[in-house]
């Protein structure tokens, strides 16, 4: 039996016959090569008339339905329908892919256009919206997006005469279209007295601002700027649908079935009626046809294409236009089911819902007969000798034909449902007949086909049947799923099943049965698939189904979810396929693109020649990852690789969410916020040093810097460690666990990517440990790889999202460049090629893609491997097709393009690092090993075991096993830097001895923390099994480790060092000596884990030991007994501490009680609260209780305090919680919500916390993250003003007296109610002065953009204008013009009055009208293009620009539309708009600047989020943008030097920004350094110099 791979054969598509000319118009062109290229199902064709071949383009996923021509006719860009649909742009000579745009449109693209340079292309969507998209093509990049049309759009183009403007035209409406900024502009086109308010279907633009639309009437109208002035009409019987431009005029082609030639000014050349053509056959349609109709035309010199309705292509030369070529044809609407082969001549025969049927030849790819039937047809047969062909129709009757000349045998009517499948037995006797009424009826061929049996036993309609070979069974499928058999010609039911067991079938097309198990995909509906046959010479079989799929698999296939090869191409679901009668072709028809495919079979031995020939067989042809069978040819996957696929780093709450939860918490929490609040405490903490590397889950993560410096990540901070000194450097910027880091090839900036809901890349400096560039956007759940480009320049990241998409970016811009869905499967590695930075690799869980850009996606192709590997690492070797790949098994793979040329084994296990030197490779794996290579991987130099012997005596601790697995590798300043699974960063001198660097826990939480009660010492205790002392002095080491039989969560020094206490998972305890940590005692009295554990103070008598069971004992340490038991508490216990005396202990459980009890028996006493104050406590660790009230969050569901620790002197607290944050509190924190200040540092929950004896660090360990971090205390006074990174706190407090009237009349304003005034005169579009009007004498030569007039100081002369009133009657109205203006804007605005020209004139705004007048003529001018209140103003300052203003006004929407919120940015002399940006700030824009060189412009919104935006207001292009604030912002400036740096203030706030590549970082303003200040509402900002 064949085994569960995929055949080695191979299908290519050869020819496809058909055009979609339906639902479609405008595509079909001459390609520069004049080849003629257009579009069937899901495949763009180039079709070379003379040499009479196809080519085609196969990089869609759903049916293809609009296409463009770039200028230069060898590029075309085709849109496709689905959800998430994307543009191609291809190459029609090599049919690759040269762009993919992707992300904007929903539900199809409907048109496209290239502009005149072809730079540009315009895109129409099938959304709601009919959004208009226009393009940067070659980066994939959208420049302008708006929404169209609230109805469909049916044809836009470009004005090839003027820059920047285009025209779209549909359902009852025309709209000229100007590009500014990121704005697009409409107008609508008025249509007058002149012609009909209609739906104009195609475009065409001519010189002078003339625009001809052909309409549904069939008139033609002709436009000048936005007025109809005339139409020609009756220039088609109906609709025009398409209209096509060349030097010599236009071509129109319509409804009414003739081409008509225009010249230069639309006079008529000539007519070509297509119906009165000579190709006979083509008019004898039927009395029911619609008769042709034209969808498309194209003029070229003498030749001109026209694609019609019923998919069919003629080619007409102009001087002998009465004898037009049919060059191409397909079957017409309606779907197509039937097929059938010939059985000995290379025939196909298809018939259709369009009633005809027709014949191919497949060695000709030509239609060699056609006849129309009175019914549509829905399945066909050919009898064995060829003679007959029998046609099922769907009302139940078949008719028998003569193949030779399609003339009638028999039509019979049994039935009145449908017949579904026919066939004719093999000995040529019999003809069986299936029907949608759950019968076969069998009929004699010789008796002129008369009933001679019937079968029935289906209870649902019939689906599939087949004969066996001696013509005496024949088994069918039905609808419901069963598969019976039947004697023939009888009819009867074959109940015994044995005397089927000899049977042989002379063919196999049904979709049941043992034979063809593996065709359904373990889950599926048994209707998915529609059709199969079987070639039982090569043993291959061939299915069609639903999904447009046409699967290659082996036959029979016996088991569920066999492998396939799959080729796309039919875009919806494929009703038939068969194999010609030699198997030298399949056939396979589509349903609903009604379209017929040849595909040709490559055997076996011809495979290996064939894939030199075809450069597009990798394309179509994948190896199907889809396939999911239990993959039993692959190897067992490594238990560590299996741990790591299974984590997915998700959490319940992301910090990211924090921002919502207080906002939901606060409404009931506004009363409390009233109180006054206890005040942040003055100490403060900073980070210092972190034990600990995460080695566990991530591979590749550790680097030398530029300065010898060694960089990696733990938890959530990217760590620079000096060797020298034993110092580390912290990048602090992310915020969740870091899972990845790569270096700069100058090794100066590291990339680090995190865990987030919307994840973030971040690219920092290893000097100043500032961030370069922040991505983000693109990456849900996190980022788990990342590489830099050898240039530095791009970097690409992988997301932990299902589809692991990957993304490419221009990291110092921030701009996505390309991003693609990686694979369904883990990937672990991404790797830029060094050579071509356009093309990269991914590897991961049972792949290795290669991947190249295109546009903004990506093209990817699998690697060719025997047997799929999982891929641990992956590097480019020393020419740019090597690529060097190491597996789950312990091989290097060496590949070159995507072909495995050879494997070398390595190491024993999963190699889990590489890296490329000059000359050579170095290699680490789970055994333990480093081994050096040559530069082929033919000799291993060199092998570095790491073990405890060789550890040099400068080593900063121990190692806890030889030969850990190593995950990080990487050379540089004569050493090999090596990471381990064990958190071990370990240095290899190329001589032999390893130097042991940093080392933390390994995998599992660590939980125990105890500081030495008078040396700088701590102990922890983890989940990894070990106890370990460390050193927090500035040797910082790991001083004394050992293995416990379980994991542990607490552990207590005794009051005088010499014992420390360990409480362990399973409910026993021992202690052992601090020094040398063998064991003194152990105990084993619980079943559940011990969560804590404490000596009594003093002399350390007792030892109190508090369980999961919810029991505390209490221990005498000297007799070692258990002397009491403290009952009652109702759930796990949490926290313990002692009183002074050594007589009462205190309690916290999960319960969140609180209990006191008297040691050492373990009475239980209740204290009131005011009395639990005044004892004296010998620690507080507890979490809860009065002096506690005000740690707690306001958002405490989610966030629970998890550990706390009081200083020794009492003053301060530090808290631990589960969101990673530390924080400092002042003691006793009494009222809710108290200030603080908190740190990040800790990714996921922070387990415990403890001070030092002296109180001068502070020591913190976090769950997940394994790391013990060493913060060092800052008393008050002493420090610094910059480490203030702590957030003040959680509610704004409203202590700080009221406001200012004006400044609370203001922050009350809601603009949009001014904004929405024309909701009051309902309608849409542009207002009414706008519409009319004809455009000036600028306006034509671009000038203005705007709407009226430009105003001068000179008056201009009055313009005539028409206007349409209700009764239609033309009446001259002289245009009003703006000769001056009282008023300012002074009531809510600020910063809009400034001089220009050295003082010679001011310019400031009021109501819509931005004014400049000059002081000593007291004149002004105005500028009026803005629709709205304008609400801002402000000047660039930059001599590069001189006046050039930017105004902000208001808006309803953001949905950038014409009413959304606008900046328009103009010249203050000439008044000529330079650009205009419309922006999502729903409501209006109330501040902007520009900044320093007066390139970006900064813009604040008035919506809810107050958003901040960074614009390149010369592109229109959105930098960045971020939420500012919650309460109102008044002002945001940059800094007078910077383009990077800007403040905002406003309510109760001043936030410190800086840009970073696309990113928005920003910062509270603190004032808690100066006694007893409050944050008071700013309104307004000046820079001043650094003394």
């Amino acid at each position: 039996m064949a085994d569960r791979t995929a055949p080695n054969c191979h299908l290519r598509l050869e020819w496809v016959y058909g055009y979609r000319g339906h639902q479609c118009r405008n595509n079909l062109y001459y390609t520069a090569a004049k080849e003629i290229v257009y579009f069937v199902a899901g495949v763009g064709v180039v079709y070379n008339t003379r040499e009479h071949k196809q080519k085609f383009y196969l990089g869609h996923n759903d049916d293809i339905i609009s296409l463009a021509l770039h200028p230069e006719r060898v590029l075309v860009a085709t849109g496709q329908v689905g959800k998430e649909p994307y543009i191609c742009v291809w190459d029609s000579y090599t049919v690759q892919t040269v762009s993919i745009l992707k992300d904007v449109h929903t539900h199809g693209i409907a048109c496209l256009a290239f502009d005149l340079e072809g730079q540009c292309l315009v895109s129409v969507g099938l959304d709601s919206k009919n959004t208009i998209c226009v393009w940067d093509w070659r980066r994939g990049k959208v420049l302008a997006a708006a929404p169209g049309h609230t109805d469909r759009i049916f044809d836009i183009s470009w004005d090839l005469y003027q820059p920047n403007k285009l025209v779209s035209c549909g359902v009852k409406h025309i709209k000229f279209w100007s590009l500014c900024g990121n704005a697009l502009t409409p107008k609508r086109g008025v249509f007058g007295k002149t012609g009909d308010l209609q739906t104009i279907l195609c475009l065409a633009c001519a010189k002078d601002e003339v625009t001809y639309s052909g309409a549904l009437n069939g008139d033609i109208y002709l436009w000048k700027g936005i007025n109809l002035m005339r139409t020609i009409q009756g220039a088609h019987g109906s609709g025009i649908f398409s209209m096509n431009a060349c030097e010599e005029g236009f071509a129109t082609g319509g409804r009414d079935g003739s081409v008509r030639l225009w010249d230069l000014n639309f006079k008529p050349i000539t007519v070509i009626d297509l119906r009165e053509t000579d190709q006979g056959y083509k008019v004898a349609r039927g009395e029911n046809s619609r008769g042709l109709s034209v969808r498309s035309v194209c003029w070229r010199g003498d030749h001109i294409l026209v694609g019609t309705q019923d998919s069919e292509i003629f080619e007409v030369v102009v001087h002998d236009r009465n004898k037009p070529f049919l060059i191409m044809q397909g079957h017409c609407e309606g779907e197509l089911w039937a097929l059938a082969v010939h059985p000995t001549k290379p025939l196909a025969m298809t018939g259709s819902d369009d009633r005809s049927v027709r014949i191919w030849s497949l060695i000709d790819h030509a239609l060699i007969a056609r006849c129309n039937m009175e019914e549509p047809i829905r399945c066909a047969a050919v009898s064995t000798d060829g003679i007959h062909l029998a046609l099922g129709m769907k009302d139940g009757s078949f008719t028998v034909l003569r193949v030779r000349d399609m003339t009638e045998v028999v039509h019979v009517k049994d039935r009145k449902e449908a017949i579904h499948e026919l066939k004719y037995s093999p000995d040529g006797a019999h003809l069986a007949v299936g029907s949608n009424e759950n019968t076969v009826d069998i009929y004699g061929v010789v008796q002129r086909y008369k009933k001679v049996g019937e079968c029935i036993g289906s209870n649902s309609f019939i689906t599939h049947m087949d004969w066996s070979t001696d013509s005496k069974y024949l088994q069918t499928n039905d609808g419901s799923g069963r598969r019976l058999f039947y004697r023939m010609p009888s009819g009867k039911e074959v109940t015994n099943r044995e005397e089927l067991k000899l049977v042989q079938w002379a063919s196999w097309t049904c979709v049941l049965g043992p034979e063809v198990n593996g065709i359904w995909p373990k889950y599926s509906d048994i209707n998915d698939i529609n059709s199969v046959d079987a070639n039982f010479n090569n043993q291959v079989l061939v299915t069609a189904d639903d999904y447009g799929l046409v699967k290659l698999m082996q036959y029979p296939c016996i088991r569920k979810g066999a492998k396939f090869k799959k080729y796309l191409g039919h875009s919806a679901h494929i009703t038939n396929v068969r194999w010609s009668h030699d198997y030298q072709w399949v056939i396979t028809i589509g349903g609903a693109d009604h379209s017929v495919f040849q595909w040709k079979f490559i055997p076996e031995r011809k495979s290996k020649e064939a894939l030199h020939i075809a450069p597009q067989e990798t394309l179509a042809d994948s190896n199907s990852e889809e396939s999911d069978s239990d993959q039993s040819d692959v190897p067992e996957m490594d238990s560590e690789i299996e741990q790591e696929t299974q984590l997915t780093y998700r959490r319940q709450v992301y910090k990211e969410d924090l921002p919502q939860l207080k906002e939901q918490c606060k409404e009931k929490h506004r009363t409390t916020a009233m109180k006054k609040r206890e005040r942040a405490p003055g100490n403060g903490i900073k980070l210092h040093f972190i034990h600990g590397y995460r080695g566990y889950d991530c591979r590749s993560n550790l680097f030398y810097t530029q300065t010898g410096e060694i960089v990696y990540h733990v938890a959530a901070v990217g760590v620079v460690y000096n060797r020298q000194q034993n110092t580390q450097r912290f990048y602090m910027g992310h915020d969740d666990d870091i899972l990845c880091l790569a270096i700069h090839p100058l090794k100066d900036y590291v990339a680090t990517g995190q865990v987030g809901r919307d994840s973030s890349v971040h690219v920092w400096d290893t000097e100043t440990l500032k961030p370069m560039s922040v991505l983000k956007g693109f990456h849900q759940l996190g980022v788990c790889a990342l590489d830099f480009s050898a240039d530095g320049k791009r970097l690409a990241s992988v997301g932990l999202d299902d589809n692991h998409t990957i993304v490419l970016w221009d990291w110092r811009k921030g701009e996505k460049l390309s991003a693609m869905r990686g694979s369904k499967d883990k990937i672990f590695v991404v790797k830029i090629n060094p050579y071509l930075p356009d093309k990269l690799i991914t590897a991961g869980v049972k792949h290795m893609r290669f991947w190249h850009k295109a546009g903004g996606g990506l093209i990817g192709r699998k690697g060719n491997m025997g047997k799929t590997e999982t891929m641990m690492c992956a590097v480019y070797g020393w020419s740019e097709e090597m690529v060097f790949s190491g597996t789950c098994t312990g091989d290097i793979c060496i590949w070159r393009d995507m072909f495995l040329m050879k494997t070398v084994k390595a190491h024993d296990g999963p190699v889990f690092s590489m890296h490329a030197l000059e000359k050579g490779f170095v290699t680490g794996g789970k055994d333990g090993i480093v081994a050096l290579w040559d530069d082929t991987f033919e000799r291993c130099l060199k092998t570095y075991a790491i073990k405890r012997a060789v550890l040099a005596p400068g080593s900063k601790g121990l190692l806890l096993e030889d030969n850990p697995s190593i995950r990080a590798i990487s050379l540089g300043h004569g050493h090999i830097l090596v990471g381990t699974k064990n958190g071990e960063i370990l240095e290899v001198d190329k001589s032999g001895p390893i130097t042991l660097l940093v080392q933390g826990h390994m995998e599992g939480e660590v939980w125990g923390l105890a500081t030495h009660p008078h040396l700088p010492l701590c102990a922890t205790v983890s989940d990894d099994k070990t106890l370990r002392i460390w050193d927090l002095s500035p040797s910082h080491c790991m001083l004394a480790v050992r293995k416990l039989r379980k994991g542990g969560r607490c552990c207590c020094f005794s009051p005088d060092g010499k014992a420390l206490a360990v409480g362990l998972n399973d409910g026993s305890f021992l202690i052992v000596n601090a020094d040398t940590l063998e064991d003194l005692v152990s105990f084993h009295h619980r079943k559940d884990i011990i969560s804590d554990i404490r000596f009594s103070p003093g002399a350390g008598k007792y030892l109190a030991v508090a369980s999961g069971d919810s029991f505390v004992d209490i221990y005498n340490v000297m007799s070692s007994k258990r002397v009491g038991v403290c009952k009652g508490c109702l759930s796990y216990i949490t926290h313990l501490d002692w009183d002074k005396r050594g007589k009462l202990l205190q309690v916290n459980t999960a319960a969140k009680e609180q209990f006191f009890f008297e040691a050492p028996r373990g009475k239980r006493q209740t204290i009131p609260a005011s009395e639990v104050e005044k004892i004296d406590w010998s620690t507080w660790t507890c979490v809860l209780g009065p002096s506690l009230e005000g740690v707690w969050p306001v958002i405490s569901e989610v966030a629970e305090v998890t550990a706390a620790c009081l200083s020794n002197d009492r003053r301060v607290l530090a808290t631990g919680d589960d969101l990673g944050y530390i924080k400092l509190f002042r003691y006793p924190v009494k009222g809710k919500y108290a200030k603080f200040k908190r740190y990040v540092a800790h990714s996921t929950h922070v387990t415990n916390v403890r001070w030092t004896h002296d109180d001068s660090l502070l020591v913190t360990v976090g769950g997940g993250d394994t790391c013990l971090m060493i913060w060092a205390h800052e008393p008050e006074g002493l420090r610094e003003f910059k480490l203030c990174d702590s957030e003040e706190s959680d509610i704004e407090s409203e202590d700080d007296g009221g406001y200012d009237s004006d400044v609370t009349r203001e922050n009350e304003i809601n603009y949009t109610i001014k904004a929405l005034s024309t909701n009051m005169r309902p309608m849409t579009g542009v207002k009414p002065h706008l519409q009319m009007k004809e455009p000036s004498i600028d306006e034509r030569q671009g000038v203005v953009r705007g709407s009226r007039p430009p105003v001068s100081r000179a008056l201009p002369q009055p313009e005539k204008l028409q206007t349409n009133n209700v009764g239609k009657k033309k009446r001259p109205i002289e245009d009003l013009v703006l000769e001056l203006v009282f008023g300012y804007r002074g009531n809510d605005c600020r910063n809009n009055v400034h001089y220009l020209n050295e003082g010679a004139d001011i310019i400031y705004h009021t109501a819509s009208v931005g004014i400049v007048l000059n002081l000593t003529t007291s004149c002004q001018s105005f500028y009026v293009e803005h629709s709205d209140d304008i609400l801002c103003l402000t000047i660039n300052q930059h001599p590069k620009f001189p006046n050039v203003v930017a105004t902000g006004q208001v808006g309803d929407t953001g949905d950038m539309s014409a009413t959304s919120p606008s900046i328009h940015v103009w010249d203050a002399m000439t008044k000529q708009t330079l650009s205009v940006l419309r922006c999502f700030h729903s409501g209006g824009v109330c501040s902007i600047s520009f900044s320093a060189t007066g390139r970006l412009l900064l813009s604040v919104g008035l919506d809810p989020e107050h958003t901040v935006i960074i614009w390149k207001w010369q592109e229109g292009a959105k930098v960045a943008s971020r939420v500012g604030h919650t309460q109102r912002i008044f002002v945001a400036e940059f800094r007078p030097d910077s383009d990077t740096h800007f403040v905002s203030v406003g309510i109760k706030h001043v936030r410190f920004w800086t840009l970073a590549g696309r990113a928005l970082l920003s910062k509270k303003g603190v004032l808690s350094s100066i006694e007893d200040a409050r944050m008071q509402t700013m309104l307004s900002v000046a820079f001043g110099a650094v003394p």
